[in-house]
């Protein structure tokens, strides 16, 4: 099938991947790195997904102190459609910031953001939806593409579904957003199904987005399209601008007006938000049962044990009779942990930067 007619794909790639420290830092994040052994980044396999849908029409956004890590990776990106941010100012000015710019060469144009971190299987039925999404969005409808819950997961916001759309096999109206549960209240909502993860993918006019965000933040959406008007002002009008996340900012107001619709999906995804997740995604080591290696195995000694083993400081690596061990060694840092205790990584992270280790950061 050939690329979506006006439809631009928008990839915000930020965020330190503190869970995975200290394989992802702030200087090189976890959408730079191959975590899943394909060799390429997750930042390219994004784009490498995204080609089919969108051609050359594809526009990344990532900081100031990463742009040059991207391009490297990304060396046939036009150069105006990578996009440099001074300093983090959340998702909705990355993605407003995409979409005014996008405004101003094609008014019709339709955007759509997915993360540059997240994992996706079943590449078929990702396109399906989003070609899905596409015609639902040429409507008016800011459209996100909500994952079929597989657990009660507490680490996700949540879709509430509502009536199918009219004339749409595969999309409905959103009745809420909602924040991340508690395991009891996640397990209530798989049990009615209307619940979908959200993933953060949301599928909209450029235009549209805009006019939205200038209804709740006026401010915001005006300060975007400045810079989209004239770019050399990104230095003075990016600091003042809200620091908010697209769901609060549109997503989550707009729903309430009926303007959401979701296009539930059935294929796999993965944000690969510690490295838990990442031992589910990684392949059985030959030679080594219960036991997932990113990196060069012949440096790994195992007996009796199971979990994810991270050679990447060049040492060798010798676990015995340890269950769901994650061992990370990256030269300068090791990081012994379990499988369990995966998401108290971050709380590392956070000590070293209230000690002011910077260079481990």
């Amino acid at each position: 099938m050939s690329a979506i007619d006006r439809f631009w794909a928008v990839i915000p790639a930020g965020g330190a991947g503190t869970r995975l420290w200290p394989l992802s830092r702030a200087s090189s994040p976890k959408f730079l790195h191959d975590l899943t052994g394909s060799g390429r980044s997750l930042l390219q396999s994004t784009v490498d997904r995204l080609v089919p849908l969108a051609g050359e029409r594809i526009m990344v956004v990532t900081g100031a102190a990463h742009e040059d890590a991207v391009r490297a990776q990304l060396p046939t990106l036009p150069g105006d459609q990578l996009l440099a941010e001074p300093s983090p100012r959340d998702s909705m000015a990355a993605i407003g910031l995409a979409a005014a710019v996008l405004e101003r060469r094609d008014p019709d144009a339709v955007i759509g953001s997915f993360a540059a971190d997240h994992v996706i299987g079943d590449l078929p039925e990702f396109e399906a939806c989003v070609r899905a999404a596409v015609e639902v969005a040429d409507e008016g409808y800011l459209t996100t593409i909500g994952i079929a819950p597989t657990h009660p997961a507490t680490g996700f916001g949540y879709i509430r579904m509502g009536d199918p759309l009219p004339g749409r096999d595969r999309a409905s109206a959103v009745r809420e957003f909602v924040e991340k549960p508690d395991s009891e209240r996640a397990a209530a909502y798989l049990a009615t199904g209307e619940y979908r993860w959200n993933a953060g993918m949301f599928v909209v006019r450029a235009a549209v987005l805009l006019d939205l965000l200038a209804r709740w933040h006026p401010n915001l959406a005006a300060g975007l399209r400045e810079i989209a008007a004239a770019p050399e002002r990104l230095p003075e009008v990016w600091p003042g601008l809200t620091k908010i996340a697209i769901d609060h900012a549109v997503a989550e107001p707009a729903a309430g007006e009926g303007r959401v619709a979701v296009v539930p999906a059935r294929f796999g995804w993965d944000d690969v938000g510690d490295f838990a997740s990442l031992a589910g995604l990684l392949p059985q080591t030959d030679g080594m049962p219960g036991v997932r290696v990113l990196g060069d195995a012949d440096l790994v000694r195992v007996s009796d044990s199971s979990g994810v083993v991270v050679p990447a400081g060049g040492r060798h690596i010798a676990v015995v009779g340890l269950s769901d061990i994650v061992v990370v060694d990256t030269g300068d840092a090791l990081l012994v942990t379990t499988t369990e205790r995966a998401q108290a990584v971050k709380g590392v992270v956070e000590g070293l930067r209230a000690e002011g280790r910077g260079e481990l950061l």
